[in-house]
């Protein structure tokens, strides 16, 4: 699957913004487990939140939880992060991904990685 993430830029801290993922391809986007990962400066890229093909199942890393919200729409083939209460600390580039759980955390299953969008939160 080809992903392309926007959404990103320049916030202050207490801000939201909102991230969208487009995906397409010949697989039906429906049936990819998606993921957002952030990857910040000097750093690994870091799963944040995954969404299951039916959008039944959520997980959020605990940094993010209560802040961020993940959701797909199936039929425009998107997957959404939107972001509340955003601090310094989340300053990354982010990443959607389709994605598989094992042990206990969520790995790119996916070719490669998209462009990314990068968020930057002021103090």
């Amino acid at each position: 699957v080809q992903l392309v993430e926007s959404g990103g830029g320049l916030v202050q801290a207490g801000g939201s913004l909102r991230l969208s993922c487009a995906a397409s391809g010949s697989t039906p986007f429906s049936w990819y487990n998606m993921a957002w990962f952030r990857q910040v400066s000097g750093r690994g890229r870091e799963w944040i939140a995954a969404i299951t093909r039916s959008g039944a199942g959520i997980d959020y890393v605990d940094d993010v939880k209560g802040r961020f919200i993940v959701s797909r729409d199936d039929d425009k083939n998107m997957m959404y992060l939107q972001m509340n209460q955003l601090t310094p600390e989340d300053t990354a580039m982010y990443y959607c991904t389709a994605a598989n759980f094992r042990s206990g955390t969520w790995y790119n299953s996916n070719d490669g990685w998209g462009p990314g969008t990068q968020v930057t939160v002021s103090s």
